[in-house]
């Protein structure tokens, strides 16, 4: 009987896991047996008890007995061993790829699944954590901002409604202006893609059309499909086949930067999306733009790379008052959702993959061979 591995993540701030205890049957029945690393679970509340209860086997090691390793994150290269099955949020680079292969460990990213195939959609583990990912920007939104987001009339007089722009109209994007929008702000939302602009105006939010402004983009100059974070989405990309995006050149950002400003400078509340698959994310908004903003004002970049003055994972106050979050990892700031959607596209892939009860990675399947980095069949 071949056996899967839950990993204890190790990451900073990491608190998700990768399979969680209700899905152990399902694992069960597919032919596994399941070891959970002692611990795995306990960060997004799921002891080693309701593992245990589910059918799980709590080890201290599940390097060394699992076939089949199943990870948020990247595990520690040096415990993998060859022949294992490498299923996570791999972020894969050349370099990780190649000392994957060299290892002869088989690794699945899912964070590569093209978004055109129908059939990938259950196995789609970006769209289910960019969800969270933008309802969690919208709530530290709120809570950081130290007014109200709703209109508020009281017999002591009368409270605006917040204003908020989100740049990226991709899945945390979308999930973002909802979330805005149900907490009673009132939101606009800007994507260079007319279908993204649809899905804006879907939501009940105001959409911010750069066309003929100064800088903004000529009406009809960028087309392409709808995508979503890590690609295809918002503020400065073209959508590319694979529904990820394709990063405008210098020119064109500095020119939609520009066209941004003016906006931004009139906001309560920006929260940025924009990433690119293997690139860097765009750079949209400008330490001078911030400088713009009113005192009390919130920034919240999810790629850490939109807004200049952004860190990852640091808060930084601005001395005119903007207080401007870089924010790469709020799915792990909502543990126990984040993991039970990345679990079902786990366990979704592997029930795509097996084969008379064991995984074969068949690299002419063309999901298989936009996920595989390492190893596979050809």
């Amino acid at each position: 009987m071949l056996s899967i591995g839950i990993v204890k993540e190790s990451a900073a701030g990491e608190r998700r896991v990768a399979i969680t205890p209700d899905l152990v049957p399902r694992l069960r029945s597919a032919g596994f047996r399941v070891l959970v690393e002692a611990g795995a679970g306990a960060a997004a509340w799921f002891p080693d008890s309701a593992y245990g209860e589910a059918g799980a086997e709590v080890v201290q090691d599940v390097y060394g007995d699992a076939d089949v390793l199943a990870c948020v994150n990247r595990p520690p290269t040096g415990r993998l061993r060859a022949g294992h099955l490498v299923i996570g949020l791999l972020d894969p680079d050349p370099a990780y790829a190649a000392e994957l292969a060299t290892r002869r460990v088989t690794a699945v990213s899912l964070d590569r699944v093209p978004r055109t195939l129908s059939a990938a959609q259950p196995m789609d583990a970006l769209t289910s954590q960019e969800s969270v990912a933008g309802y969690r920007a919208a709530i530290l939104a709120a809570q950081t901002y130290e007014r109200f987001f709703p209109l508020l009339v009281t017999a002591a007089g009368t409270a605006p409604p917040a204003r908020v722009l989100v740049l990226g109209a991709g899945v945390a994007g979308l999930s973002a202006i909802a979330t805005a929008r149900r907490l009673g702000a009132v939101v606009a939302g800007h994507d260079i893609r007319p279908a993204a602009r649809a899905e804006i105006a879907s939501l009940g939010a105001a959409v911010l059309d750069l066309t003929g402004e100064p800088g903004g983009e000529p009406r009809g100059e960028h087309s392409g499909e709808p995508g979503g974070e890590h690609g295809g989405e918002d503020g400065g990309q073209h959508g590319g086949e694979d529904g990820y995006a394709r990063a405008l050149g210098e020119h064109e950002q500095e020119a939609e930067r520009d066209a941004l400003a003016r906006h931004v400078a009139r906001q309560d509340v920006v929260i940025t999306t924009a990433r690119v698959q293997g690139g860097r994310p765009p750079l949209l908004v400008s330490e001078i733009a911030v400088k713009e903003m009113r005192p009390g004002s919130v920034v919240i970049d999810l790629a850490c790379g939109n807004v200049e003055i952004a860190r990852p994972g640091e808060t930084v106050v601005t001395e005119n008052g903007v207080t401007v979050i870089g924010a790469p990892n709020l799915p792990a700031t909502m543990p126990a959702a984040a993991s039970a959607a990345y679990a079902r596209n786990v366990c979704a892939f592997l029930e795509h993959v097996l084969r008379d009860g064991a995984p074969v990675i068949d690299r002419t399947d063309p999901l298989q061979a936009a996920v595989t980095i390492a190893g596979g069949a050809a």
